[in-house]
């Protein structure tokens, strides 16, 4: 099984085509290519915050110190992308879906570092999941841009996962379980908020 067969199975549902159709037309590009830089530089801070909240975990030190020096890449890659196309980088409000998986985040240790990066290994597995579904539908450039991410985050979802298991000590089939409800939530419900990179089914 390669990375790619593995995180569909992880996720419990597909990007709805209803979101495929609406990212593939014109007038949606600018904010796929906006939002999807926010969400590199977002992927960076949130490795950051772990690295300076756990500071005496070396494996995520490491593993965290890595994916922030990739997702970096990545957005000043899009930001040439973005350059190139005449696309100017501006505020856009966030999508619901990582504040949706968020909220079920527990509140005391060592729960809140497991279910932070179980929720990072969705985030990753489903920005792998779209990558792969919404290339085909572009033009030659972005599609062979986003094949080139699906090795690095299909990784950073091991790592996220990895280190969960590790940390957790036990099992964590259920909160895995958990927020695999909540995001198949967040993906499949109509979504009445703009137009992003993770939003839900347009209305």
């Amino acid at each position: 099984m390669d990375a790619l067969d593995e995180i569909k199975d992880f996720l419990a549902c597909e990007t709805p085509d209803s979101w495929i159709e609406l990212a593939r037309q014109p007038e949606s590009l600018a904010v796929l290519l906006i939002d999807h830089a926010n969400c590199e530089k977002k992927a960076a801070s949130t490795a950051m915050t772990l690295m300076f909240r756990y500071v005496d975990r070396t494996d995520l030190l490491n593993k965290m110190s890595r994916l922030a020096r990739e997702e970096l890449i990545h957005f000043e890659q899009v930001l040439a992308i973005m350059e190139d196309r005449g696309v100017a980088y501006e505020h856009l409000s966030a999508a619901r879906y990582a504040a949706g998986l968020r909220n079920d985040v527990r509140t005391s240790e060592p729960g809140k570092l497991i279910d932070m990066l179980i929720v990072g290994a969705f985030i990753e597995a489903r920005s792998c999941e779209r990558f792969a579904k919404l290339a085909p539908h572009l033009d030659d450039e972005l599609a062979k841009f986003y094949r080139s991410l699906l090795k690095s985050e299909g990784r950073h979802y091991q790592d996220y996962l990895g280190l969960a298991q590790e940390y957790a000590g036990e099992p964590v089939d259920d909160r895995v379980a958990h927020f695999r409800e909540v995001e198949r939530e967040l993906v499949e419900s109509v979504d009445s908020s703009p137009f992003r990179f993770h939003s839900g089914a347009p209305v």
